[in-house]
């Protein structure tokens, strides 16, 4: 019988489905993080009669067939792409992304990488990195006597000394914009990187051509509704047990065939 087969992929998919929803609430205090969707599509159908076929009887052409469906099947885990709320830390090196745009970091192969995790740190040489070291592009150097820094909305970096009243231009930060940012492939650590699905960075100063602007002193908060993941949980569960209901009703079946006398 298909129906233990088909309701077999409805159970792996709805364990996907709690697995996606859990991975979204691990990160509900992920800084920076977007919430994902599982989707899903059917499977290929039997075709035991086409539709449009003839009916050898009289002539005409039947309207509909019979097509019976296999099942369900994975067909993407989509990034749900939405601003997080900004929660004010006070740390000078602590940027929030309003609106569009990813910072770009230099991994340790020198492969590009981008985020949205704007939790900043300062180095032993001074050069601005993520938290996991990896130094942020365009490389900015805080001196060793700089007493505070400023970066504005548009990205510029500026260094106070104690010595002078005005503030010394130090660099600015860019931020990449992707035309499909659903394209990204995740690396983990909040980084992202360039697929031919994402399509090339195209990189610019805050504030322009659509991009968003930097705020320093905040932190963007994940995007994820709790709410609403627990409702999505609560109907993948359901979902789960009724495909399980459903083998049980087939094994109930079979089990009765079989003792048929």
């Amino acid at each position: 019988m298909r129906a233990l087969k088909i309701a077999a992929t409805g159970m792996t998919a709805q364990q996907m489905r709690v697995e996606t929803i859990s991975n979204n609430l691990a990160n509900m205090n992920t800084t920076g993080y977007n919430a994902r969707r599982a989707e899903f599509a059917d499977l290929h159908y039997q075709q035991a009669t086409r539709a449009g076929t003839v009916n050898a009887a009289d002539g005409t052409v039947l309207p509909t067939g019979v097509q019976l469906g296999l099942g369900v099947r994975p067909s993407a885990v989509s990034v749900h792409l939405a601003q997080g709320a900004l929660s004010e830390t006070d740390n000078d090196l602590d940027l929030a992304i309003e609106g569009r745009g990813y910072l770009e970091v230099t991994l340790p192969s020198g492969q590009p990488a981008f985020t949205r995790d704007g939790a900043l740190k300062r180095s032993a040489e001074g050069l601005i990195v993520t938290s996991d070291g990896y130094a942020v592009a365009p490389e900015i150097t805080i001196p060793d006597d700089a007493r505070s820094i400023s970066i504005n909305a548009s990205g510029e970096v500026y260094a106070y000394f104690t010595d002078t009243a005005d503030g010394q231009l130090l660099g600015q930060f860019t931020l990449a914009s992707f035309p499909n940012a659903k394209g990204l492939e995740a690396l983990g650590g909040n980084l992202f990187t360039e697929t031919e699905a994402s399509g090339p960075p195209n990189a610019g100063n805050p504030g322009e051509d659509g991009l968003g602007t930097l705020r320093q002193g905040y932190l963007e908060d994940s995007s994820v509704d709790a709410v609403r993941e627990v409702t999505e949980l609560i109907e993948a569960q359901r979902g789960y047990e009724m495909n399980a209901k459903v083998i049980s009703a087939v094994d109930q079946m079979m089990g009765a065939t079989t003792q048929v006398r």
